[in-house]
């Protein structure tokens, strides 16, 4: 797990390309003050901590009691989001959950059915408000931008669409050319172990989802969890006003939104680690079209870049070291109890 620590320096190579091919000075960087930076930075470490809650509300609400202390399942939460930030098109976090789920006595099904659930919050929520992003740049002619956010959309959003239709009709499995990939790293009876314990896996967590989504409760905590992502969607964009707004950019919470939503659907292009570079490039060009999308007053591209390369800081590269810490914990506290037994 070591080596993703190099997703911290890598990912500040865009910005440091940034700075240095553009005319972003030292001084425009400042320019946006130490509170309007240490408040954006709170916005985001509490859309982070929200999203602990929430995974500790589908576990109750999912498998009927808390596995853990609060602080431990936001630890787990955070641990997970650490591998998801630093992986291309941020997956992986979810087997670090289910990890620690089944570890703490949880059935495999039954975890995945939490973090799947907890995709399912953030993709639909996430791919809603670039859809209205993308409109809105179309309809006011922001043309390019639009189409691009719209067609880096689709294919998220149809394929959880899908994988929700087919697990409640179906039970899926495994295909059949993976037990070959797989042998060819692990050996036939490992990859056989592995193979069938994912097929066990798969059925239960098809087995959860035609009895949630035939449950008027279950229907009930999956809208609560859907509000709740809408709520750190939207810390999220006030993370980006606070900061813009510190330099007379005069953008409204609905704007900042629309251009962090636009900014988190690019950088889901399976490219950079954590969407290194394409964040960036995401919501500097939604901000390039805010002057004829929404008629912006003083946006300019003098301070755009030092307040995207601010609050990328903000909202990545601080929380990520926070991540990294829960993720120690959470290996080491392993080793120790492996240690024990």
């Amino acid at each position: 797990m070591n080596w993703r620590l190099l997703a911290i320096p890598a990912s500040i190579i865009p910005l440091i390309i940034m700075v240095l091919f553009t005319r972003i000075s030292t001084n425009d960087l400042f320019a946006v003050g130490l509170f309007p930076f240490i408040a954006s930075t709170i916005c985001v470490l509490t859309k982070i901590i929200l999203q602990g809650f929430r995974f500790r509300y589908f576990i109750k609400e999912f498998i009927g009691h808390n596995v853990s202390s609060v602080g431990k399942t936001i630890a787990a939460r955070l641990a997970g989001e650490f591998v998801t930030q630093t992986t291309p098109s941020y997956v992986g976090g979810e087997l670090v959950r289910i990890a620690w789920l089944t570890r703490n006595g949880v059935p495999a099904g039954k975890a995945a059915w939490v973090t799947t659930t907890e995709i399912i919050a953030d993709v639909f929520v996430g791919t809603i408000l670039a859809f209205i992003a993308g409109g809105l740049a179309i309809y006011n002619g922001g043309t390019f931008i639009g189409v691009v956010i719209i067609l880096v959309t689709i294919p998220t959003f149809v394929f959880w669409f899908l994988l929700i239709a087919f697990s409640v009709k179906n039970t899926l499995r495994m295909p059949v050319f993976s037990l070959k990939i797989i042998q060819k790293f692990v050996g036939r009876e490992k990859a056989e172990k592995i193979f069938n314990n994912a097929n066990i896996a798969i059925a239960d967590l098809c087995k959860m989802s035609r009895h949630n989504f035939n449950s008027r409760k279950a229907i009930k905590t999956f809208a609560t969890g859907i509000l709740i992502t809408f709520i750190a969607f939207l810390l999220q964009g006030m993370s980006f006003m606070i900061l813009a707004n510190s330099v007379n950019s005069n953008i409204s919470l609905f704007q900042s939104i629309m251009s962090t939503s636009a900014s988190t659907a690019l950088s889901n292009l399976p490219i950079t680690i954590g969407g290194s570079g394409l964040a960036e490039l995401g919501i500097w060009a939604y901000l390039s079209n805010l002057n004829s999308i929404m008629s912006v007053k003083n946006v300019d591209k003098s301070f755009q870049l030092s307040v995207i390369v601010v609050w990328r800081i903000a909202s990545y590269h601080i929380p990520l070291i926070i991540m990294w810490f829960a993720l120690m914990k959470l290996a080491l506290g392993k080793k120790t109890s492996e240690s024990l037994q």
